[in-house]
């Protein structure tokens, strides 16, 4: 009894494997970030960007000045047992919050530095502090990240602003298999939702109107074409390999039957 084996299906199980590892594979291109920036060059940062306080956000508020008992009416406490806590202020859907003595003040629209002197501003109005010193700090400063990252979830933010590049970090960066060159960022700032589109594979990233992130920024990487592929074509893989193991298998018992 003679065992042969055709070189036909050689060739056959090489175009198999060469198969499955290609349908596996990323680039260097799909996964390098601004691909396009050149060694030594220089590029002066102009941003400007500043947060703006939006509907649903959440504040603190200090007034402090050189007599601090003329600033307790504007410092409540808040009773949380042995320590407490300044009260938070919550801006409502007409972009206004209540403010004790100074009432309704509206905020919406207006960066924190600007919201710090529209308060100095009343002050002095009402002829009620002198020289007070405001500190206004943004409690509800959050981004959610989803998509193929190696940590999503819902991530919060200490400062005023945070990048694109910076949050992405906080999630574990972009598995290999997130697409790098169609970043998704979804905003909303009073109801409107805006869509735009990253490549992080482009140094024109850094000119992007959504670099840095505002309260409540979406972020979601999508999977390149290669997780796609393996998503939906595992199972069609799976089948021909089956089915080609199936014919070898009956055309070895053929051959060793000879």
């Amino acid at each position: 009894m003679k065992y042969l084996f055709p070189k036909k299906y050689f060739k056959i199980l090489f175009a198999l494997s060469c198969l499955v590892i290609l349908n596996s594979c990323a680039t260097k291109k799909d996964v390098v970030y601004f691909q396009n920036a050149k060694n030594f060059e220089t590029i002066v940062d102009t941003d400007t960007f500043k947060a703006k306080l939006k509907t649903g956000d959440i504040v603190s508020i200090y007034v402090s000045t050189l007599d601090l008992t003329v600033t307790q009416p504007y410092n409540i406490i808040r009773n949380t047992g042995n320590n407490g806590s300044l009260i938070d202020y919550l801006i409502d859907s007409e972009g206004n919050i209540d403010f004790p003595v100074l009432g309704k003040v509206k905020l919406v629209g207006l960066t924190v530095e600007e919201a710090k002197e529209l308060f100095k501003t009343k002050f002095a109005e009402g002829d009620l502090l002198k020289d007070p010193v405001i500190i206004i700090r943004i409690l509800n400063f959050r981004v959610t990240i989803a998509g193929a990252v190696s940590n999503p979830g819902v991530y919060m933010v200490s400062g005023e602003r945070i990048s694109i590049l910076e949050a992405l970090t906080l999630a574990g960066d972009l598995t290999i298999k997130g697409r790098r060159d169609n970043v998704l960022v979804v905003r909303d700032f009073n109801g409107t939702k805006t869509y735009t589109r990253v490549d992080l594979t482009n140094k024109e990233v850094f000119n992007s109107p959504v670099y840095y992130l505002t309260q409540n920024d979406y972020i979601y990487v999508e999977p390149n074409n290669s997780s796609i592929s393996n998503a939906s074509g595992d199972s069609r893989i799976g089948t021909i390999i089956s089915i080609s193991s199936f014919v070898l298998t009956t055309a070895l018992i053929f051959v060793t039957r000879r």
